[in-house]
């Protein structure tokens, strides 16, 4: 009796231990580069959707917030979408209501509408892809993440990546939470820096996701068909059993987003990692 029992235990084990290394090599990335971070790429901290501050007037993802962050030596993460019309919109949220008030989605509008809106209450104007990189071409970088909304990764990342080529002394990165897009940029411009963001979707209620997929891009079960340069991660779930595993098995750049405090910044930076800051003037 007891060898049957002992030989149903040892297969149990055996099948557990091929889901844990299939597990462990579908999170592989490429390694932290031996000789610093893409050269001026990791030599500086990244401003959150620019320089923002609503209680001076400046909103977030505008023009103001990114001139700001440029003067002030910062790079600069930014939210891409696509408009109805093609266009390629500067915004978080795929609705328009919180940020302008308008009861539209951006996926859903034109040109036209976009140009009646302002950001926050204030004069700013909704800005396109093509408003931005003047103001970072030879300056400080950019982290560009890519919306995807409605399975439109394909045209979206080729859009962006074509107005890119127009500014070739512009340096900058590309990440985005759909690991398609990072898959189509390895197929398509594998010279691009390309980045994974992951967060712990079981938290976000507006996530939509079936829990199958919810659980896959949570622990970043994609990254062995997009092998991300980095991965972006939300600082306060650092702690969690995805991001460590990853560091220790992988030994990937890190960035960790969003930073509230120099005390922070300064933990962080002793680990090499790279941080996306806001609410404060990072050192």
């Amino acid at each position: 009796m007891l060898k049957p029992i002992l030989t149903i235990i040892c297969i149990l084990d055996l099948f557990a231990l091929m889901l844990a290394g299939l597990y462990m090599l579908s999170m592989m990335t490429k390694r932290r580069p031996k000789s610093g971070f893409y050269a001026k790429l990791g030599d500086v901290h990244y401003a959150h959707r620019g320089l923002h501050a609503i209680h001076a007037g400046i909103p977030e993802n505008s023009l103001r917030a990114f001139r700001l962050a440029v003067n002030n030596g910062y790079g600069a993460e930014l939210d891409v979408r696509m408009s109805h019309d093609g266009r390629l919109v500067i915004m978080h949220d795929e609705s328009l209501k919180r940020t302008t008030g308008a009861n539209a989605n951006i996926s859903g509008v034109t040109e036209q509408v976009l140009g009646q809106l302002t950001l926050e209450g204030t004069r700013e104007k909704v800005p396109y892809l093509e408003d931005v990189l003047p103001l970072f071409d030879g300056k400080t970088p950019l982290l560009i993440e890519i919306k995807t909304e409605n399975n439109n990764h394909v045209e979206l990342t080729r859009r962006v990546v074509n107005l890119l080529k127009q500014y070739p002394s512009l340096d900058y990165m590309i990440e985005s939470f759909d690991p398609r897009v990072l898959m189509w940029l390895r197929k398509h411009r594998p010279d691009i820096i390309r980045g994974q963001l992951r967060e712990n979707l079981f938290r976000d209620e507006n996530c939509t996701l079936n829990p199958l997929l919810k659980f896959a891009l949570t622990n970043m079960m994609g990254n062995f068909l997009s092998k991300p340069d980095f991965v972006a991660c939300k600082y306060e779930e650092r702690d969690e059993l995805a991001p460590g595993l990853c560091r220790k098995l992988w030994g990937p750049q890190f960035f960790w987003w969003v930073v509230r405090s120099q005390e922070v910044a300064d933990e962080l930076a002793d680990q090499e990692d790279k941080i996306i800051f806001e609410g404060f003037a990072a050192k």
